[in-house]
């Protein structure tokens, strides 16, 4: 069983760093692939960035490139997502997921969703 939590979302004025983490409690997180995405208020949840079980391949999206990285550390079942240079755009609830079919980018085929941080960014 794959439980998924999230911490570390908060107020952070724009240009600064906030660095979210997802652990899940389960015994068999590393053979999942993990992605964060996130839903701002009256849009649609997005793709934000994912990285395979082993954690050699790391996928962003384009809004993201270059500010975010997703790393993992499969000794404490845990995911992280480092935000740089962080815009008032980015403001969402940001929800890590896992999924065991090597997809990454549609969130469709995610199997297990945590409950979400907020992270607000002030400009």
């Amino acid at each position: 069983q794959v439980q998924l939590v999230e911490s570390g979302g908060g107020l952070v004025q724009a240009g600064g760093s906030l660095r979210l983490s997802c652990t899940d409690s389960g015994r068999t997180f590393s053979i999942y692939t993990m992605g964060w995405f996130r839903q701002a208020p009256g849009k649609e949840r997005e793709f934000v960035a994912a990285v395979t079980w082993s954690g050699a391949s790391k996928y962003y999206a384009d809004s993201v490139k270059g500010r975010f990285t997703i790393s993992r550390d499969n000794a404490r079942n845990t995911v992280y997502l480092q935000m740089n240079s962080l815009k008032p755009d980015d403001t969402a609830v940001y929800y890590c997921a896992a999924n065991d079919r090597g997809t990454y980018y549609n969130g469709s085929f995610y199997d297990y969703w945590g409950q979400g941080t907020q992270v607000t960014v002030s400009s």
